[in-house]
Parts: structure tokens; sequence; C-alpha cells
């Protein structure tokens, strides 16, 4: 379940390349403050390689991996690389270059909410009118239309992109201050300087780590995604059980379903995206008890964000892909829906008929009573639901059958579509 692209913002060439520029940029800076020699900043830059397989070979024996890659480094820029680090420690590495990736990473989930929203957008339009039962507790409800559904899971993941882009934000931070944050040996503008250039912005209080609020944020805003990306992918699982079939995923000519029943058409996109969305929320706990570190610095959170940095935002980038295809090739079945519909013999229209009742004169109690008792021969014995209100004696008092057919009108519950979705898409 992996996407080339977003691998890549975690594999060791690219951590390396973005530890090496954090290095290069800051004895940039260095070097403009008279702190070291110029000469020796140009020699990073162009002399400046490393090699995956010797860092790990260095790291077999250090047991440190910046310290790995740093005497990697000096072993290609020479004399120089001794000013190389000078008053940084590990972390202002490690973490600077962990909010670099996980910045790229919600720059590519941002382009796959964009692609997620413009299908939803489509779709939800396509069937803005196309009239569904509505249900609650799994039983009907009251009419809907399928559009009103898509909007709905749109205005879903409009809102998780808002908050994308604040945790985007709110992680996009750089700490070159030193052993236990306090700039003792190095001049905070160099951490300035690292920043601009890495397109991050300085820390405002770093005790000798980034505070991991910022990335307990982030990846509960991935979970909070995660859950969305479940929640229509239940809704597609519900509408395509044989009973209901009123929406299907595509099914491929020569795709099979089942290896034992050759008539299985099985919702397997949306059911793997169900498990998906386990994968991602699964980061979002340890990342809440990572923000609680010894003082000013322990490393318990480390190995779980090595972990799930490229879990979460590696499942999650082909979740909602995933998702994107699926929504886009959805079959939809407006007659099913419409059969359903139907199904109940008007049942769906009770509440226009209880609120008809109790306009007429009639107690709410009593009203309820009424259409209840009509309602229930309906679903037990079926028949017409008009017909039997309009041969109730207590209706009939109050409320004639010409009075009542009206109200068996299904664009009484349309009639607001055209507002709500211009609440969602605009105008």
């Amino acid at each position: 379940y992996t996407r080339p692209e977003m691998a890549r913002i975690w594999e060791p060439e690219n951590r390396f390349r973005i530890w090496f520029e954090i290095e290069a940029h800051a004895c940039d800076a260095q070097a403009e403050l008279g702190v070291i020699p110029k000469e020796a900043a140009a020699a990073v830059w162009e002399r400046g390689k490393w090699e995956i397989d010797r860092i790990d070979e260095i790291e077999r024996e250090t047991r440190h991996d910046v310290i790995a890659f740093l005497t990697n480094l000096a072993e290609h820029v020479g004399p120089e690389a001794r000013f190389v680090h000078q008053g940084m420690t590990s972390s202002d590495v490690l973490d600077t270059c962990l909010a670099v990736q996980m910045t790229q990473a919600a720059d590519l989930l941002l382009d796959d909410m964009d692609k997620l929203l413009a299908v939803l957008k489509r779709r939800a339009y396509e069937h803005k009118n196309t009239v569904t039962i509505g249900r609650s507790h799994g039983i009907h409800a009251e009419p809907t239309t399928f559009g009103l559904k898509l909007a709905g899971h749109y205005a879903a993941f409009a809102r998780g992109r808002e908050r994308l882009v604040q945790a985007r934000a709110d992680i996009a931070t750089c700490a070159i201050s030193g052993a236990v944050g306090t700039f003792a040996n190095i001049d905070p503008r160099v951490e300035e300087h690292v920043a601009a250039k890495m397109g991050l912005t300085p820390e405002p209080v770093s005790t000798q780590v980034i505070p991991r609020d910022r990335h307990a944020f982030y990846f509960s805003v991935l979970g909070v995604i995660a859950s969305s990306i479940e929640n229509l992918a239940v809704e597609i699982r519900h509408l395509q059980r044989t009973e209901v079939r009123e929406a299907e995923e595509y099914f491929h000519p020569g795709q099979k379903g089942s290896s034992a029943m050759p008539h299985k058409r099985n919702p397997v996109l949306s059911e793997n995206l169900t498990g998906l969305a386990r994968i991602v929320r699964a980061a979002v706990v340890p990342a809440l008890e990572n923000v609680a570190l010894w003082h000013e610095r322990d490393i318990s959170h480390s190995s779980v964000e090595r972990m799930f940095g490229p879990d979460a935002t590696v499942t999650l980038d082909f979740a909602l892909a995933r998702l994107t295809g699926m929504m886009d090739k959805l079959v939809v079945y407006p007659e099913r829906m419409q059969k359903n519909l139907d199904d109940l013999g008007g049942l769906v229209f009770s509440q226009r008929v209880l609120l008809s009742l109790t306009q007429a004169g009639m107690s709410r109690e009593d009203s309820y009573k009424a259409v209840q008792r009509n309602a229930m021969q309906v679903w037990e014995k079926g028949g017409n639901f008009l017909d039997l209100l309009s041969s109730d004696a207590d209706v009939a008092k109050h409320i004639s059958r010409e009075t009542l057919a009206p109200m068996f009108d299904m664009t009484y519950h349309t009639k607001n579509v055209d507002m709500v979705f211009k609440r969602v898409f605009g105008e």
C-alpha cells in the first residue's frame, strides 16, 4: 500500500540530503557571522557527499546515526569538516529534518485531498436530485438525495483539508538551538538562516527538541482524515449489500469476487479502506504519548516517529488515492433507490402526516398513536400507508384523503437541496 512519491520522502537518500542541507546552511550562517572561515562553508557545499552504505558501516561501530553521517561527510570534505556542526546537537538536525519531511508529506496529502474533493463534488452534482432513502440506525427514515450524501462527505474532507493545512504550518518549525535549547554555543541567527532556507520558521522555544504537541496535532489530523475515509467506505459497503444494491464499486472485466462462488461482487476496496484507516489512526495515541518527555529531552519519541512517520503518511496517501479512484468509478443505481423508497408503502412520509394532524387540532400524543398504528400495520402486513390512513376514523376526523395525498410528495423532502449545496460548494 505504498506509492513511490510518498515513499521517497522517507527513504535514506532524502533524509541524508536534508541533513546535509541543514548542516551546509548552518555553515553559511556561521561563516557570515565570522564563527568559521568562509572557505570552510564553501568546501562543504563543493565537496560534500555521502554514501548510505558507508554511513551504515560507521553507525554499526558508533551506534549513533548523526555522528556516522558527519564522519562520512568529513571523509569527502576534508580538514574543513571540523567546522561542520559547530555548536549544534543531534536533535537540531533530526528534528528539523523531520519537520521538512512532514511538510513534504503534507503537501502530497493535500494534493491527494484536492483530487478526492474534485471527484466528490462532481459525483455530488451528478446525483444532486437522485432521490434515495435516508437511514437512521440502518432503518428507513425519510427521503434524501444521493447527492446530499456525497455533499456531506465532501464537507468532511474539506474540513480535513483545512486542518491539514493548519497542521502543516504547525509542524514546519526549525530548531538549531544546541544542547538543551539555550543557544549557548550557537547564535540564534544561524537558526533563522537555516529556517528560511528550509522553508520553515524558527521554533520559539526548543528544549533541545521541538515540542511534540506539534507532532501530536499532525498525526491526530491524519487520524481524523482516515476516519472520514472509513465513514465513506462504510457507507459504500452498506449500499452494496445484496439486500440494498443502491451503489457498488466498479467491477472490472475479468475480476473475480470469490475463489468459491463465481457470482460474488464484493466491496473489496471499501473494506480495504476501512482497514487502512485503522493503520493511520494507530499513530494517534503514540503521538499523543510522545508529548511527555523527560525534562529537556529524551528519545522515547524517536522510535515511534521513525515507525509512524512513514507508516501513517504512506498509508493515508495510498488510501486517499484508492478512495478517489473508487468514487470516480462508483456505479449508482437510481432505479434501485426508488424501489427501496417504495418498499414500505409510503411509511417514509409518516412525520409529515404527524405534523399535519397536530396542526389540524389533534394532540401530538393522539396524532403519534394514530400514525404509528397504521404504520405498524404496513410494517407487519404490508399495504398502502395512504389507504390505511384515509380509512382510519380518527385521522379522517381531522384530515381528508384529498388533503393527505399531497403529503406523499417526494419533492417536499428535496426542496432545500439547492440551499445545502450552496452552503457546501458556494455559489
